[in-house]
């Protein structure tokens, strides 16, 4: 199969369309968030297909698997500094999180790739195996944690009606979905100890391999 090839499967070529619609949704957020709001939800939507496609026509390969991570993990990066405009006095917070989502996610598929693993949805933690494999509740925590933040980016240009108490529809409904975004975060803590454990393994084996 020629290297060029893989360049051109099918899910390989949705994660294209997924990086262009990114690109136009970080062109827009300061100035146009209907456009914004659209491309980047858009472009998260297609994240399932490009599984499913992969799973359908056999075409899974490591560099659609770092596409993807790539993808989402610069998209949501991009949304936080998005945030951090609009929301100031939550800078810290917003910053914390995009660190320990990058470092978390960075740091798994690098242990994935030492331990030669086939893909990165793979752990002997309890936590991260059930992230993984029900798919139900990963499709919930990734939905729930786009959720909270793209509704954070609503309401700074439109809060929704008023409801009982002052309160406004989007962040009321952001309120609902913070929970979720929560226990994602804490789920990349765990991606990142459980990363940082087997990177040290495999330099301990390395290290007692030179001795002998």
């Amino acid at each position: 199969m020629p290297n060029t090839s893989v360049f051109l499967f099918y899910p390989n070529l949705v994660g294209y369309a997924r990086i262009v619609l990114a690109i136009v949704a970080f062109s827009a957020m300061v100035e146009n968030p209907l456009r914004a709001s659209f491309c980047y939800f858009l472009s998260a939507a297609l994240d399932a297909i490009d599984g499913h496609l992969a799973r359908m026509y056999n075409q899974g390969s490591r560099f659609g698997a770092m596409l993807d991570q790539l993808t989402d993990r610069c998209a949501f990066m991009a949304l936080l500094m998005a945030l951090c405009h609009f929301y100031p006095r939550w800078m810290f917070w917003l910053q914390m999180t995009a660190v320990i989502d990058i470092a978390s996610h960075w740091l798994h598929l690098h242990a994935t790739d030492l331990t030669r693993k086939n893909t990165h949805k793979s752990s002997n933690n309890p936590v991260l195996n059930l992230y993984y494999t029900s798919r139900s509740f990963l499709f919930f925590m990734c939905f729930g944690n786009e959720a909270f933040f793209g509704l954070l980016y609503i309401n700074a240009f439109w809060q929704g009606p008023a409801l009982v108490g002052g309160v406004h529809l989007m962040g009321l409904i952001a309120f609902i979905f913070f929970p979720v975004a929560f226990v994602k975060t804490l789920i990349s803590l765990v991606h990142l100890v459980t990363a940082s454990q087997t990177v040290v393994e495999h330099d301990v084996e390395l290290i007692n391999s030179r001795k002998k």
